[in-house]
């Protein structure tokens, strides 16, 4: 009785930490973070007369696509992921998952999340393999390299919004050209805050992803962020000259754009972990509530 008891406990900690290891793997608060900007501006496309069936469709394939990417990042920075300490406990950096594992997981989420997109059309279905493999393969080497390896990731990164897009409409619109500005610039400010935050550990592993010179904590960071939020009230103006949100919409945009330079502003004047943190908080609440905003102004 005893040794069953025991078998069962040890069983089912195998299984609860093969799933714990498969959500650390893909990444899967990031994960859900790029699915709902997908699922956002597929709504916002279709203003807001968009199906069940075409949203868990999108859900799915850019779940996969976005865990394929995520996984192969892992793979080829295993060894720098053991030298960080938020990084380390990650499966393959740990020794819990193969290398083949793990790219034999990317393959086959690849191959399925990149064919489920390819059902909307073949727009969609590329431009889920080109967020992969600039993400994987460009954007990740160049992380050692240069702290301009920022603008290539922000490609990428503001990849799934036009997906969203795409995905209803088949085309690159004005609204998915506007979509993809706005997480664009926003992921400059964010990202660096986050940097500014986990700055010591990057270094461990070589990672100089600040915009400084020689990447050093300085005002240069929150002066190009305050830089990044200015852009970000102008974009907000350009929308309503082109058509793309209503002018009430378009205020409270700017509006929650300027409340981000105010914290980048604080950051640049401060140069303190309390300001880069209230940067990255208000980072958090911005792309939301800005998708939000937009969603609301086109239903």
């Amino acid at each position: 009785m005893e040794r069953n008891a025991a078998q069962q406990i040890t069983t089912w900690g195998s299984i609860t930490q093969a799933i714990t290891d498969f959500g650390l793997l893909v990444k899967f608060k990031l994960t859900l973070m790029v699915l709902f900007s997908a699922l956002i501006s597929y709504a916002i496309a279709g203003g807001g007369q968009v199906t069940a069936f075409g949203m868990t469709v999108l859900a799915m394939g850019g779940f996969l696509v976005t865990g394929a990417a995520n996984t192969l990042n892992q793979v080829l920075e295993r060894d720098y992921d053991r030298l960080m300490t938020r990084t380390a406990n990650r499966p393959v950096a740990a020794g819990r998952m193969s290398v083949s594992t793990a790219v034999l997981w990317a393959g086959m989420m690849a191959l399925f999340g990149i064919t489920l997109l390819s059902l909307f059309n073949p727009l969609t279905g590329f431009l889920g393999m080109l967020s992969l493999i600039s993400y994987a393969f460009i954007y990740t080497p160049l992380k050692r390299s240069t702290p301009l390896a920022v603008v290539v990731g922000a490609v990428p990164g503001a990849l799934p919004l036009v997906i969203g897009c795409t995905a209803f409409d088949g085309v690159m619109t004005t609204t998915a050209w506007m979509l993809f500005t706005i997480q664009f610039l926003w992921q400059f400010p964010h990202f660096w805050a986050v940097a500014w935050l986990a700055d010591e550990d990057y270094k461990k592993a070589g990672f100089y992803m600040l915009p400084s010179r020689n990447g050093e904590q300085n005002e240069t960071t929150g002066l190009l962020s305050f830089f990044f939020c200015l852009l970000m009230i102008v974009n907000a103006g350009i929308g309503y000259w082109t058509g793309f949100s209503g002018a009430f919409a378009s205020v409270v945009l700017a509006g929650i754009n300027a409340y981000f330079a105010f914290r980048s502003w604080q950051l640049y004047r401060e140069c303190s972990r309390g300001a880069a943190r209230r940067q990255m908080f208000a980072s958090f609440l911005h792309l939301p509530l800005s998708l939000m905003v937009i969603l609301l102004d086109k239903i």
